[in-house]
């Protein structure tokens, strides 16, 4: 069994908080896990990942999943499967909602720290992104924008 340091720095991405709980560089790039902590409405575009499988594991508040023409509605300790190559999304329908997700292989927990931005303080606000420098580096990391987020 290998222990893996729980000093995961968290980091802004698409104005929600962002942390790498397991890197893909303990696991070989078979497997990266990471933590996200995003506020009511937030819902990142329909996307799909031509390389990873992605779990996702509801920790906190209340989240529905849209993955092909599927809808999930999960709260905490629910979790959905997101196969390659499936466009998907989700929308955060609490307060707040903390989820984990499971990317296999890794390598795409890469795209998310490049693009992310540091947090200085628990109570910063989300810092500034440009949503077209994020999407035009999704292509280097094989995930490709198919439509807009969800809405409630």
């Amino acid at each position: 069994m290998t222990t893996i340091p729980s000093s995961a720095k968290p980091f802004w991405f698409l104005g929600g908080q962002t942390r790498v709980l397991v890197p893909s560089t303990a696991t070989g790039g078979a497997v990266s896990v990471l933590e996200f902590t995003d506020s009511a409405g937030h819902a990142p575009p329909l996307h799909i990942h031509e390389d990873e499988e992605e779990v996702w594991i509801v920790l906190d508040g209340k989240v529905t999943f849209f993955v092909g023409d599927q809808k999930y509605d999960l709260e905490p300790g629910q979790v959905a499967y997101g196969p390659r190559g499936v466009a998907h999304r989700y929308l955060v329908r609490s307060d707040k909602a903390r989820l984990a997700a499971v990317f296999a292989p890794g390598h795409v927990e890469n795209w998310f720290t490049a693009n992310g931005s540091p947090i200085s303080s628990v109570d910063d606000a989300p810092a500034e992104f440009d949503i077209g420098a994020i999407l035009a580096s999704a292509d280097g990391f094989h995930v490709r924008v198919a439509g807009p987020p969800p809405t409630e």
